[in-house]
């Protein structure tokens, strides 16, 4: 396997509780500023693209096993990161179950780690972005600045956290005001020092699903060291930051399939919608009954997402439309 450079072949890779096909091929990668990333891959003889997983806060890539499946079924190759200060790779040196970043500017680091590990794979175009919730964060920023990507399919994407707009403005100058007072790496108040996802199937805000959830469950339990706690207050501030320079940046010109169950409360539906509506090529999928984690959801919810994703990827151009670069937001 021809590796970038700085990458390690025999990273560690829990098929047992992933669900994932066959033949994934896990290596350590080394960002920019030396940061150790996890990165996963599957191949694909027959390839006709690959997608490109951005997973979520808190999230690994095991969780995405069985989404990657249904991918490779559909002819994808595939790879899929663990974000930097969670999964399996670097985290905060004192507090491992901290959700820490100090710029969410640093996850793009990770994405062009991960994008040279695909290239040094020969992992065919199209490339397709698969991204949940913060990855749909970061991987809005990748396509304003970066040109790889025909389409993308967004779940959840968090462009605005669901909070009041007083309530935004009041956490984000807490939470600058505990970076500049040397507290950005605390804990963010109101949120659990243990595993975010898992403290009980009821009122759960991420799926609706009791059997998917418990799978979830088990994969952190047999695998305490995939696991993570609440976010800082650094990382709240920065991910305030991101998404306010994002909301006003210039859309890609891309297509874009965005999904939203209409349980969400974990982001911000309005934001979502309003930002879809203002897309050249974009189109929202209402899922009743969803809540935040749409590839977490139960049988009747994931036919209906994977039916319409087989329809954007058979209808999106496997050339991306050329536009102006984007200025920096």
């Amino acid at each position: 396997m021809s590796l970038p450079d700085g990458a390690e072949a025999g990273a560690p890779f829990f098929a047992d509780v992933a669900g994932a096909p066959a033949g994934a091929e896990a290596v350590w990668l080394t960002a920019a500023d030396g940061t150790r990333l996890r990165a996963v891959a599957w191949r694909h003889e027959a390839a006709r693209g690959t997608a490109v997983v951005f997973p979520g806060r808190t999230e690994f890539a095991e969780k995405y096993g069985r989404v990657v499946q249904a991918l490779v079924e559909r002819g994808l190759a595939v790879v899929v990161l663990d974000w930097r200060g969670q999964g399996l790779s670097d985290r905060h040196p004192r507090n491992p179950m901290l959700g820490h970043v100090q710029d969410f500017r640093d996850y793009q680091q990770d994405v062009t780690a991960l994008l040279d590990f695909a290239t040094a794979l020969d992992l065919p175009g199209p490339r397709y972005l698969v991204a949940h919730s913060m990855g749909g964060c970061i991987g809005l920023r990748t396509l304003l600045e970066r040109a790889e990507f025909c389409g993308a399919i967004l779940s959840a994407p968090m462009w605005r956290l669901q909070m009041r707009a007083a309530t935004r403005e009041l956490t984000s100058k807490m939470t600058q005001l505990a970076n500049l007072t040397g507290f950005g790496a605390r804990l963010m108040p109101g949120t659990r020092p243990g595993p975010t996802a898992h403290a009980g199937f009821q009122d759960n805000a991420l799926t609706s699903d009791a059997a998917t959830f418990g799978w979830c469950a088990r994969q952190i339990e047999a695998h305490p060291e995939l696991s993570l706690g609440g976010p800082s207050m650094q990382w709240t501030y920065a991910a305030i930051e991101e998404m306010t320079r994002l909301y006003i940046a210039p859309l890609p010109r891309l297509p874009m399939l965005v999904m939203l169950g209409d349980a969400e409360s974990v982001v911000s539906s309005t934001a979502i919608r309003t930002r879809v509506a203002q897309m050249a090529s974009g189109e929202l999928l209402d899922l009743p009954g969803a809540r935040h984690e749409i590839f977490m959801e139960g049988p009747e919810t994931l036919a209906r997402v994977w039916q319409r994703i087989d329809r954007f990827l058979a209808e999106v151009p496997t050339r991306r439309e050329p536009s102006a670069p984007a200025r920096p937001a």
